[in-house]
């Protein structure tokens, strides 16, 4: 179905109201884009396809589209055989398929058939229908993933969309809110975000609202669809039987997670500009514009900017996420943790907390415990490999050290006030030689708050998790030792899960991610996933070793379900492979009320591979241990072989000696 075609007027006026200058493919010298190709024998390997919209020209309104095909190496790609230009689409501008419309994506065309020129170079011609030389256009192209032409030669999915004038030169004006790169901080670059599709403008291309029309179902329109799979305000999909808790829980109702101001955006203001019932009625599922139920009645969208203008419709989003903000920043912690050492058998330590205002100066926490929900500690001994459990360990015996400070406005037994600092004495920790030399202490506050200042606790009163802190301390005196934080890339973290994301709250204080748990490395201050460990042990967490809770399993396991990880470049920027040195068993799995254990490096892999699937190699192969006993896996932590055929790399992680 086609929509119907705006008369020229319409498009004119509405253009010279919204045209913005966009670069988008084809030459810059003022002629159609054709960069040049390289020359060469045709690639014998494809890792990487690389696709390249290099000409588009029209005869009577017909265009052919030239596209150029390479592999990782640059060598041209020729043979190729499930190759499509997906949809051609064009631009209706905003208010020109009716007042107060938002721009809006028409389908025009699609088409399989091609030409191979066999060096790289494929043409096709696309029959389109409504085509209008005023509007820009934009060519989406998939080739899926499959073979050459010979059935043997693999090739990886690859999608462009690529947008180009009337004419076939650079795009005066598009459609771009939001990035791609945006959607993959959290979303796998070339991984499928659904229907096998991985880019936002293949999505774009498809859900628009012709479409929505066509079907009867507005949750189809890109701009209604994609707040719907970011909230859980309602469920969605074919037979809408779909909840967007995982996505909710990482975005938190935040705008800000996804419409990032950028140069590159020409539109990333759109969202504040164009209100429109399709995309409010997303979230705002309480609503019920046609009939004027929770809202004036609307039956289109050309009075929609009559009282939502832009920055009013900015600061009603953002306010919640920019005052969370401000008030997480209003508070922070120090602490030390100090072996008393009163006698050659003390093994006590002083916890002391200090809470510090926004420009670091401290506070006496005798004028903010009554505004404290929860400030709570945790502490372990041996950071790299820590020897108190969640629960007691079987081979210390002991479970870390687990004391809140104040809970709902209460100072704690045993917890007092000294120079303004919180302290408390902790009758004894395991200390001993090499890295149990070091224990560590991981602090949670959560405070009351009135959205904008510290109030006082009630039952009615909200609360938000704030910087969290860690601190170390020695019985020798010596430096202590650190866990390594040369893995895991935290801006990856906070790229996906925003600044203000609160992690653990309800069961523990919780606590966001911040600054404060940065110590210096190689020159740079670098924030760390080393203060998770205290609570993740080896042993795992609540449920011993049956929810994989070690910190080296967890976040695979966790991320894996989600389905959102699929590339460890996605979170870490390098592979500490010696830290395995100083690792021992890691509970795996609980039968029977008996917690099994495995081999380190093993358990590290299964939590992405699946124990089953690598069970009988690693124990035959690689002298691992698989959900044994905790001596016997412990044993046999530092005779595991795989590093001898296994050379993992974040680029790849399947990587062998040859």
């Amino acid at each position: 179905m086609m929509n119907k075609k705006y008369t020229k007027m319409a498009l004119l006026l509405a253009m010279s109201a919204s045209m913005t200058m966009v670069g988008c493919g084809g030459g810059d010298d003022g002629e159609a884009g054709n960069p040049g190709n390289p020359s060469g024998e045709p690639a014998a390997a494809i890792n990487t396809l690389n696709l390249d919209i290099t000409k588009v020209t029209y005869q009577d309104g017909k265009p052919t589209i030239e596209v150029f095909a390479t592999n990782e190496q640059d060598l041209p790609v020729a043979g190729l055989k499930d190759f499509e230009v997906k949809k051609v689409v064009q631009l209706i501008p905003v208010g020109a398929s009716g007042a107060g419309n938002s721009a809006q994506w028409q389908f025009i065309g699609s088409e399989k058939t091609f030409t191979d020129d066999g060096n790289g170079n494929y043409s096709f011609n696309v029959n389109v229908e409504g085509f209008n030389p005023e509007l820009t256009q934009r060519y989406n192209i998939i080739a899926s993933a499959s073979t050459l032409q010979d059935g043997v030669t693999g090739v990886p999915r690859t999608e462009i969309s690529e947008d180009f004038d009337g004419e076939g030169f650079e795009a005066k004006y598009t459609k771009n809110i939001v990035s791609g790169a945006t959607c993959n901080t959290c979303h796998a670059k070339g991984e499928s975000i659904y229907h096998s599709y991985t880019d936002l403008e293949t999505c774009t291309s498809c859900h628009t609202n012709e479409l929505a029309i066509e079907k009867d179902k507005v949750q189809d329109e890109f701009s209604h669809l994609i707040h719907n799979v970011h909230s859980n305000a309602k469920m969605y999909g074919r037979n809408m039987d779909k909840s967007a808790e995982t996505a909710h829980a990482i975005v938190q109702d935040n705008c800000t997670t996804c419409h990032v101001d950028s140069e590159q955006l020409s539109e990333s203001s759109n969202w504040t500009r164009i209100p429109t019932i399709e995309t409010c009625s997303s979230c705002h599922t309480d609503i019920d514009f046609k009939t004027g139920q929770g809202h004036s009645q609307q039956v289109d969208n050309s009075n929609c900017v009559a009282c939502h203008n832009a920055n009013w419709t900015e600061e009603l989003h953002t306010t919640a996420y920019t005052q969370k903000k401000a008030f997480i920043d209003l508070y922070g912690m120090t602490a030390t943790l100090t072996a008393n050492k009163a006698s050659p058998d003390d093994k006590s330590a002083t916890l002391s907390v200090t809470i510090l205002d926004a420009n670091g100066t401290a506070i006496n926490a005798s004028s903010l415990v009554s505004k404290i929900q929860r400030l709570e500690t945790n502490t372990n001994v041996g950071p790299n490999f820590p020897i108190m459990g969640y629960k007691a360990s079987p081979g210390s015996g002991l479970a870390k050290i687990s004391k809140d400070f104040i809970t709902a406005g209460l100072l704690q037994t045993d917890v007092v006030i000294e120079s303004g600092n919180l302290v408390y004495n902790i009758a004894s920790l395991p200390f001993g030689a090499g890295d149990t030399d070091t224990a560590f202490s991981f602090i949670g506050l959560e405070m009351c708050n009135d959205g904008i200042q510290a109030i006082d606790c009630a039952d009615d009163v909200a609360t938000t998790s704030m910087k969290a802190e860690l601190t170390f301390g020695t019985l020798s005196g010596d430096t202590p030792s650190y866990r390594h934080i040369d893995s895991v890339n935290f801006g990856s973290c906070d790229n996906c899960h925003g600044d203000t994301f609160e992690l653990h709250k309800g069961h523990h204080a919780g606590f966001v991610m911040t600054e404060q748990l940065a110590r210096e490395l190689n020159g740079e201050l670098t924030v760390g996933l080393d203060a998770c460990v205290v609570c993740h042990t080896p042993d795992g967490t609540y449920a011993s070793g049956a929810k994989q809770g070690a910190i080296e399993m967890k976040l695979h396991s966790v991320h894996g379900e989600q389905g959102i990880i699929k590339d460890c470049t996605q979170c870490h920027n390098d592979f500490n492979l010696d830290v395995f040195k100083v690792k021992g068993a890691l509970a795996t799995s609980k039968v029977d009320n008996t917690t099994l254990y495995t081999t380190p490096i093993t358990a590290t892999c299964a939590s992405c591979h699946g124990f089953d699937a690598i069970k009988q190699h690693v124990e035959l192969q690689g002298g691992a241990i698989v959900n044994g006993s905790y001596q016997e896996a412990n044993d046999a932590a530092q005779l595991e072989t795989c590093f001898y055929c296994h050379v993992p790399s974040i680029e790849n992680h399947t990587q062998v000696k040859l």
